[in-house]
């Protein structure tokens, strides 16, 4: 304990992680703002399901793009430990190595996504008008694909280079631009659903080619030239792609997890799928807000191992950890007593806000039991531990499933309680992951 609260005292670490956590914190935090605008402008429109389309559409397209995670987190730890050994080369291949892995994932997912929406259409059994209006959404999205997918590989590796003032730019880029053309395109020339995704759509490419404009400046701090010929040899490639492997069956895991949510909400009604849209926007922003300090934790601890300092590491973690906890404690309190404005501010369909009163409880517990898995993924993706992070995913989606099996017989209640259930299983499997390669002193 002593040693904790020495950590926790030591001014440079909190100057660090709030040096990184401040910028992303922000920018994160209008990455929510954008589904909140979209749900909040739709949610005005005269008919509940065209509120559905964007829910339903948003989560197919999220549940693709999220899959690509691996694009941002494998960058991350690989860039922040070439930063920490000064390695100019090694810099400049983990960006390249992203954006063609980028490139080539959007190809191949734009192939899959639209036997994967009818598919998906097909078990949600939506209505005709809530069918027809999801496909017009989703499809239109599908054109910011490879934006969005680059914009990951960008964001992850500027991160590594403890560089966030570039993330900021490019996420503010997107998400305010999205923010302005959809009340543009939605209110002011009434394109409905299609105005929400086409505003996306721009304000993704716009975001993308930014962050490309931007590596040239920040490449200066790091000499070195990329080995070309060595691109060409998969000894090149076989530790980012073993690493975007196990992420990817994590993050499959993970969205397989939310579509279930979508999926089993629209089976108990249009009214009940909106709600849980509206009530997963106060997650999003608990989310990406409480990203900015785990995205501090990947940078300062995959260059700790770079450099080989367990002291550095372990008071990052404190620093960045007192911090989240604080951060999860304030939301949990906003969405408690301000709940019902909360959902009230997205829409003024009447079914919908009755709909969601009864689970803001379980909205205001969110934060406070999902913070230390966010927290925990920053230290494993930094540390490029992405096997055991695919474990412990797995881990808790087998021992969840059963739980939300039987629980599915108490409605929407039993769906969220399955949910809380899951997010705690999260952080507990990774708490003990990270604790044997602790004793095993594998960390470094």
């Amino acid at each position: 304990m002593p040693s904790l609260l020495t950590d926790w005292h030591h001014r440079l670490t909190h100057r660090k992680v709030w040096a990184l956590a401040a910028p992303m914190i922000l920018s994160n935090i209008s990455v929510p703002l954008v589904a909140l605008v979209d749900s909040t402008v739709i949610g005005h429109l005269p008919h509940a399901h065209q509120l559905g389309a964007v829910a339903v559409g948003a989560t197919l397209f999220t549940f693709m793009v999220g899959l690509m995670g691996f694009l941002r987190m494998g960058s991350t730890g690989f860039a922040a430990q070439a930063a920490g050994r000064a390695d100019g080369a090694a810099l400049r291949q983990v960006l390249v190595q992203g954006l063609l892995l980028a490139l080539s994932f959007a190809v191949l997912i734009g192939l899959l996504a639209l036997p994967f929406s009818q598919f998906a259409l097909h078990m949600i059994q939506p209505g005709e008008a809530l069918h027809s209006a999801t496909e017009d959404f989703f499809h239109t999205r599908l054109l910011g694909l490879p934006a969005a997918l680059a914009s990951y590989a960008l964001v992850g590796w500027f991160l590594g280079t403890q560089n966030a003032r570039a993330p900021l730019a490019i996420l503010l880029t997107t998400n305010l631009l999205n923010i302005v053309l959809n009340l543009w395109f939605v209110l002011g020339l009434d394109w409905g659903v299609l105005g929400s995704a086409r505003a996306s759509v721009i304000a993704e490419w716009s975001g993308a080619l930014l962050g490309l404009a931007l590596t040239r400046p920040a490449l200066r701090a790091y000499p070195g030239r990329i080995a070309w010929a060595a691109l060409k040899r998969w000894q090149a490639w076989r530790p980012l792609l073993a690493v975007n492997r196990d992420i990817f069956l994590r993050s499959l895991a993970l969205q397989l997890v939310f579509l279930l949510i979508t999926v089993q909400g629209a089976r108990l009604g249009e009214a009940t799928v909106s709600a849980n849209a509206l009530l997963l926007n106060g997650l999003l922003l608990t989310a990406y807000a409480l990203d900015g300090l785990a995205h501090a934790v990947e940078a300062l601890c995959g260059h700790a191992i770079g450099v080989g300092d367990r002291e550095r590491l372990r008071k990052a973690l404190v620093v960045a950890g007192g911090w989240s906890l604080l951060v999860s404690l304030g939301f949990a309190a906003l969405f408690l007593t301000g709940g019902h404005l909360f959902i009230d501010l997205q829409t003024d369909i009447v079914s919908v806000r009755e709909a969601a009163y009864p689970y803001l409880p379980y909205l205001a517990l969110l934060p406070l039991v999902a913070v230390w898995s966010y927290l925990l993924d920053g230290l494993f993706i930094g540390a490029t531990r992405a096997r055991e992070m695919r474990n412990a995913m797995l881990l808790s989606v087998l021992i969840a499933l059963p739980f939300a099996l039987f629980l599915t017989t108490f409605g929407n209640h039993g769906l969220w309680l399955a949910f809380l259930g899951f997010m705690a299983l999260r952080a507990a499997t990774l708490a003990c992951l990270g604790w044997r390669l602790h004793k095993r002193n594998l960390w470094i």
